[in-house]
């Protein structure tokens, strides 16, 4: 493809066109041009700050995502949304339920809700799931939402995209202490107990708010916020607790921070991309060369390939 036809695409994503956001999102996840979109977006994207919603499957996330966006638009604001569902290992596809549960902004011209499944990825999100958030800053989406794959402790990854991390649990899940030993719960900076008409909604509380007492060191202490979508119960209250969290950040210079940590995970893993890529194709020259690959020492081979490579470094 041309550079000319994809500047097209990418001035139309900067007028807000639905089809070229589609288009250039798609392109980025195949990995199409993907270096020369990401470098033309990146010159006006990275001032939105995004929300990252993640917790154990079943507690209520996508209703949460749906709730928000709601206020968002109450607001007159445009919400872009990435959900991020589980792919299978055996096929490779998505169920992509979102887009099922999501269906009140369906046909809302004012939001962008992307499925993505993790292709085989580990830590709850996609290798080009913060490529694809910025792509929906760039197309003019103010509010960015991120729900991610709720599967415990390498779900940490979310901290690497989301400015602020919302866990979500709900009642019936085992005990507040228990699920803060889960692993997630490090990650957030607001808690949300959803699903707070069921029984147990408020011990679960205290016994959050007793770890938060005896472990919380930081400086931004997080809440704990009681919701129900069902009852419309909890849901500003939400909504106010993130948009104070996002004012400390600033406040603080924690974004600031934030980001330079960020491009440092960023770099890596494209590094480690590179390095993937170039190590398949000595071990396919070299793997042919092994006489006996049962005596073969990999420790050798492994420093015989990168000196090979880097020419004894």
């Amino acid at each position: 493809m041309n550079k000319e036809t994809l500047d097209q695409w990418i001035e139309r994503l900067f007028d807000q066109d639905r089809r070229a956001t589609a288009k250039l999102i798609s392109w980025v996840e195949d990995d199409i041009e993907r270096a020369y979109i990401m470098r033309s977006v990146l010159k006006q994207t990275g001032h939105r700050m995004v929300v990252g919603i993640t917790g154990p499957p079943g507690s209520g996330k996508s209703s949460l995502v749906e709730a928000l966006t709601k206020l968002y638009r109450d607001n007159d604001e445009r919400v872009g949304i990435v959900a991020v569902d589980p792919s299978s290992p055996y096929s490779g596809g998505a169920i992509l339920g979102d887009r099922i549960r999501m269906q009140a902004h369906g046909t809302d011209r004012n939001v962008f809700i992307r499925s993505m499944g993790t292709r085989g990825h580990l830590g709850g999100v996609t290798r080009s799931t913060a490529d694809i958030v910025r792509l929906l800053e760039g197309a003019g989406y103010g509010r960015l939402l991120l729900e991610t794959v709720g599967v415990g402790q390498s779900e940490l990854e979310i901290m690497q995209i989301a400015d602020t991390v919302v866990v979500v649990l709900n009642p019936g899940a085992g005990d507040g202490i228990q699920a803060i030993k889960a692993g997630i719960m490090e990650v957030a900076d607001i808690f949300v107990i959803n699903k707070s008409d069921l029984p147990g909604a408020e011990r679960m509380k205290g016994d959050i708010e007793m770890m938060l007492n005896l472990s919380c060191g930081k400086t931004w202490r997080p809440p704990v916020v009681l919701t129900s979508v069902t009852d419309n119960k909890g849901l500003e209250l939400l909504y106010d607790k993130i948009e104070a969290h996002q004012a400390y950040l600033l406040e603080s210079g924690q974004r600031d921070q934030q980001r330079k940590e960020r491009l440092h995970q960023e770099v890596w893993r494209l590094w480690e991309d590179k390095a993937l890529d170039a190590f398949e194709i000595m071990w396919e020259a070299t793997s042919g060369k092994l006489v006996n690959i049962d005596q073969e020492d990999p420790y050798e081979v492994a420093q015989r390939l990168w000196q090979e490579r880097f020419k004894g470094g």
